[in-house]
């Protein structure tokens, strides 16, 4: 999950860290969690565009979630994932702000396709 955020922004042209959040910082549900954030000129900081997070069996157990390892008589609880693509909004920004130059803003190749164009004038 963490590659595919990251090929996402990396595509996207985009400057980004990731974190890896300490425990005050996570839920008390998440076993890890990683935060991918943006940097906004505008605002002289970096934004949250996705988080990623291992909640270990803390979902599955209130889900009743289970598989049996194979030669095993008994369940065990499993293990789950929890993330999140892009935020658009900040995306959006991101790529409005980064993006700029004397002749309008630069559309990122994987963005082309879409757009239609490779600048907006």
């Amino acid at each position: 999950m963490l590659e595919h955020v990251e090929g996402l922004l990396k595509k996207l042209e985009l400057p980004y860290r990731i974190l890896l959040l300490c425990g005050g910082d996570q839920s008390f549900t998440s076993a890890i969690c990683y935060d991918f954030e943006v940097y906004s000129e505008a605002q002289g900081r970096w934004l949250e565009v996705s988080s990623v997070s291992n909640f270990d069996t803390y979902q599955a157990n209130r889900l009743k979630c289970r598989y049996r390892p194979e030669g095993s008589k008994k369940p065990e609880l499993c293990h789950t994932l929890n993330g999140s693509a892009l935020a658009l909004p900040r995306i959006v920004a991101a790529l409005l702000e980064n993006n700029q130059t004397e002749n309008g803003i630069k559309i990122p190749a994987a963005l082309v396709p879409y757009m239609g164009c490779d600048i907006i004038d």
